[in-house]
């Protein structure tokens, strides 16, 4: 079997942290730590469950340990990880919120938001056209916010927002404006019955329990309706949606081209390449 760990941590090791509330349900740690072995790189990614009020203090801790490397953020971290960032990318900077948190040669940390540009990457690969496109997501938080500001990116023809808080929609539409003006707009509940695809960028479907984020009953027929919660790997709304007849995007589609990105990101080497690996996304995420 192929070892997914480095044998055991010593004074070298790279550590990675990655943070949320829950963590439980993350799948980073495992493959980030499987490209860690195939590399041949002294890291390892360990996850933590941190709380809102605790996770600044914790960051702060983390960055004056000096073989702390990196951080990987979920839900509820990505706001508070951006504000630690000497250097921002291009898609944490237009969706207020970041994934990814980079300690360069320098001492200075660098930060990107990829949960949006790995939704794209993995709608386009799952043969999902999204350029020219309109498109409802329910979440305003930090993947909702990157997957807007990718969407648009890559040529989506509007993107309508609906969030519990009606003051953060206004605030992710105000970033979004700046780039993309009179594409984005705040979107009442139920009001994505005509779009091309709608996006549940909520935590609802963790728990079984939980009802279905938006309702399908109505829904353009062919639309695309993708979940990006994980775990389980399919939810009751793609359970339903499948059975309603729509095309369907799991969780897990928009976390895998990201494992990539991450590797770029964090300078790991390239065991395919067999060399060092590239800046990722061009010149986006360096200062």
């Amino acid at each position: 079997m192929t070892s997914t760990m480095i044998d055991a941590p010593d004074g070298g090791t790279q550590v990675f942290v990655i943070i949320g509330d829950p963590v439980e349900q993350v799948k980073a740690p495992q493959l980030m730590n499987a490209v860690f072995a195939r590399a041949g790189t002294n890291a390892v990614m360990v996850p933590m469950q941190v709380s809102t009020y605790d996770a600044p203090a914790l960051i702060r801790a983390l960055k004056s340990v000096s073989n702390v490397a990196g951080f990987l953020a979920t839900v509820p971290h990505k706001f508070e990880l951006v504000s630690h960032a000497d250097h921002v990318g291009a898609v944490a900077g237009a969706a207020g919120c970041a994934n990814a948190l980079r300690r360069n040669a320098d001492g200075s940390w660098s930060t990107e938001n990829f949960d949006g540009i790995g939704f794209v990457t993995g709608m386009r690969e799952a043969g999902h056209i999204v350029a020219s496109k309109t498109i409802a997501i329910y979440g305003a938080g930090g993947a909702g916010s990157s997957i807007a500001a990718a969407l648009l990116e890559a040529g989506a023809a509007s993107v309508r927002i609906s969030d519990i808080s009606p003051a953060r929609c206004e605030q992710l539409c105000a970033r979004l404006e700046r780039g993309w003006p009179g594409k984005s707009s705040t979107m009442a509940a139920g009001r994505h019955l005509d779009v091309d695809i709608v996006v549940n960028a909520t935590p609802m479907g963790l728990s079984p329990e939980d009802p279905l984020p938006f309702a399908l009953a109505g829904l353009n027929p062919d639309a695309v309706v993708a979940d990006i919660v994980m775990k389980p790997a399919e939810t009751r709304l793609l359970r339903e949606a499948m059975a309603s007849g729509f095309k369907t995007q799991p969780g897990f589609a928009m976390l895998a081209p990201q494992i990539d990105l991450y590797r770029q990101f964090f300078h790991i080497p390239d065991p395919a390449a067999g060399g060092a690996s590239k800046a990722a996304s061009s010149g986006d995420l360096e200062p």
